[in-house]
């Protein structure tokens, strides 16, 4: 692909909304197809090898991340960065910037601020779970819940806590936990007991 990148994956217009439809899915598979299909771009390892603007890219890329990530460093690392919301403060102040740069038309989106005379009629609809599928997943839970053996579940999870409050290594006492047949949210609500829930610092 463009750039000698190994796979491609694009993301569904609705995602950030739901779970993607299957329209969506359609149009985001359909359009790598046309990339593999009608460019030509898999012909060739590397198409854009060897282009000055690219390397130039990549080096400005490494450039800026390189000046980040000793930022980051002065500050105390990424956990202090998180911990202070210097991280929180950054990705938000560029969301602003760039939904300012959407709204006042310097940043192009086909559809949104650009070419829309051709958008369909009526909002498309977001994907909406079947009732009836969630009412079988909550009694296949339930029926899991009273054939495996209780007692093993509760030691295990018994074990997650305590790896978790100690130095001990959590995997193992986690894959004993899988192994008992617990489930996925009995294994994150024993690393909650410990843990706690990290909460975000407030930023404006």
């Amino acid at each position: 692909m463009l750039g000698g990148v190994q796979s491609l994956a694009l993301s569904c217009y609705d995602e950030a909304l739901s779970i993607p439809t299957e329209k969506a899915q359609r149009i985001a598979v359909r359009t790598q197809q046309i990339i593999a299909e009608e460019t030509g771009v898999i012909n060739t390892v590397d198409p854009l090898g060897g282009s000055y603007y690219v390397e130039w890219l990549t080096d400005e890329l490494e450039r800026e991340a390189r000046r980040l990530l000793d930022e980051i460093d002065e500050l105390g690392g990424a956990v202090a960065c998180i911990e202070t919301g210097w991280m929180q403060q950054h990705i938000q102040d560029e969301a602003y910037r760039t939904e300012r740069a959407i709204a006042a038309g310097d940043k192009v989106i086909v559809g949104v601020n650009r070419y829309t005379e051709t958008e369909e009629a009526g909002a498309p609809l977001l994907f909406r779970p079947d009732e009836r599928v969630m009412a079988e997943q909550i009694a296949r839970l339930a029926e899991h819940r009273t054939r495996r053996d209780t007692a093993a579940v509760e030691r295990a999870l018994g074990a997650v806590k305590q790896a978790a409050s100690s130095d001990e290594t959590l995997m193992p006492r986690i894959l004993d936990a899988v192994r008992a047949e617990a489930t996925l949210g009995e294994i994150c609500g024993a690393l909650r007991a410990v843990f706690g829930e990290y909460q975000p610092p407030a930023t404006i």
